[in-house]
């Protein structure tokens, strides 16, 4: 199978001016313009959202541990166990 020849384009070219008239051609070509940077704005956007960054700025963190100190630290298990203390009589 060929391309297509100059003959051929002119002749598609001639077929689209009769069916839609000189008027309404740039209407089309600008919605199919629209319509094509729309697409690629689509996939541009797609192929970003796989697009794996490996700079160290973007990569997940691990959790860091607080300081011992600082009541956060401690877990519930290791916290002191609170007693009862009895009522006190006065």
């Amino acid at each position: 199978m060929g391309s297509l020849g100059p003959l051929e384009i002119a002749l598609i070219f001639l077929v689209i001016l009769l069916v839609f008239g000189a008027k309404r051609i740039p209407e089309i070509a600008r919605g199919l313009g629209k319509g094509i940077r729309e697409f690629k704005s689509a996939t541009r956007e797609i192929q970003n959202e796989f697009t794996v960054d490996d700079r160290p700025s973007n990569r997940i963190q691990p959790p860091q541990q607080p300081a011992q100190g600082t009541p956060a630290a401690r877990t519930p298990e290791a916290r002191p166990a609170e007693t009862e203390r009895p009522p006190q009589d006065s």
